[in-house]
């Protein structure tokens, strides 16, 4: 299995926050040098690879000279704004050395929930892969709001991967990999060295946040590699403290825990629809239309029993089953309103209750994922 790693040629490389500072005590330029080393060796062997790159926030904490991670949204922005600084002008001068130029991208999920803002962020990317470039990625943290974080950048470089079409993903952090249980709590702990992403077993295995200068933990990076997967990716996650980590996975060296995607790539459009963190609604379908969906078919409003949140046409929703379980998300074809309206009716009776028919389904299933 670790040739799929080997056998990738496009890559995304995503290192934390606790790595790129050295555990919040500055920025470790000595490990950055070494990951545009080993970038530059990849590149030069004809691996595409864009970094998503953690550390702004914890970079400003330290030039400010702050020990615990602020709470207030105003604080976190005022050190990214700090830290960002400090952060791509390492990242230039280390990759400068072996003759790489560089590119800062930041995005938000706002940026990516917007089809053509998504589109345009892809063809930015892919023509600075083809340019040579080494595309930086980072949350846009200086003007983030609750609303429209990603929430860690461990689902960032998912994102990206799948944006791209990248065919692994590979995050460095500061544990060897995913454990049977967390080792620095239970002594039997063993590592799995490869399984599939979809595995929802490891998710009950993953622990909380490595440490108070890291957002995520081991739970983002099962669930980044089970979005990953989506769009055919394999993710590799393994310690930014190995040596070569990046070259020796690339030789097919089994460092780590490989997650591997089983499922076959998605549609472009509907890849989109799935990468949606956001949702604006949620409608509540009877046990008929879980089904209907499971089987690839459309949403009708007759299989709609609630309507919640408020939305507008060609919003994206999830569809639950009466027990809260997401079943598919979609983009639908009537604002939230009009869906009240026809839950529950058969779809010749839109025109009447309406006053004119759209669509004859709530959501088609071209516009439909199923999760």
């Amino acid at each position: 299995m670790r040739t799929k790693i080997r056998n990738a040629r496009r890559l995304v490389v995503k290192v934390g926050s606790a790595l790129v500072t050295n555990n919040g005590a500055g920025l470790d330029k000595d490990a950055l040098d070494d990951w545009a080393r080993q970038i530059a060796a990849l590149r030069a062997t004809g691996y595409e690879v864009t970094l998503v790159s953690s550390g702004a926030i914890a970079a400003g904490m330290q030039r400010l000279g702050w020990s615990k991670r602020p709470q207030a949204m105003s604080k976190l922005q005022a050190a990214a704004a700090v830290g960002q600084m400090g952060l791509v002008e390492a990242y230039e001068k280390a990759f400068s050395r072996h003759g790489l130029h560089t590119a800062q991208i930041l995005l938000t999920h706002e940026d990516l929930a917007d089809r053509s803002r998504y589109l345009n962020a892809r063809s930015t990317l892919t023509t600075l892969l083809e340019l040579g470039v080494v595309p930086i990625i980072n949350e846009n943290d200086t003007v983030v709001t609750d609303e429209i974080k990603f929430g860690d950048n461990d689902t960032l470089g998912a994102l990206v991967a799948n944006l791209i079409e990248a065919e692994a993903l590979i995050i460095l952090t500061d544990q060897q990999g995913l454990y049977t249980a967390d080792p620095r709590r239970d002594p039997t702990a063993t590592l799995i060295s490869e399984g599939r992403a979809e595995d929802r077993r490891y998710e009950a295995m993953a622990g909380g946040a490595g440490t108070g200068i890291s957002k995520g933990g081991m739970i983002t990076k099962i669930r980044a590699a089970q979005r990953a997967a989506r769009s055919g990716a394999h993710t590799c996650i393994a310690s930014g403290h190995e040596t070569d980590a990046l070259l020796r996975l690339a030789q097919g060296e089994a460092i780590g825990t490989l997650l591997y995607a089983t499922s076959t790539r998605l549609q472009a459009r509907k890849q989109w629809i799935a990468d949606h963190l956001q949702l604006a609604g949620d409608l509540i379908i009877d046990d008929g239309a879980v089904s209907a969906l499971k089987s690839g078919r459309s949403l009708l409003p007759v299989g709609v029993l609630e309507v919640r949140g408020d939305f507008e046409r060609g919003a994206a929703v999830a569809c639950r089953s009466i027990a809260g379980e997401e079943v598919a998300r979609g983009l639908v074809n009537y604002n939230a309103s009009e869906c009240r309206k026809i839950a529950r009716k058969p779809t010749a009776a839109i025109k009447e209750l309406l006053g004119y028919i759209d669509e004859p389904e709530l959501i088609h299933r071209d516009n439909m994922v199923a999760c």
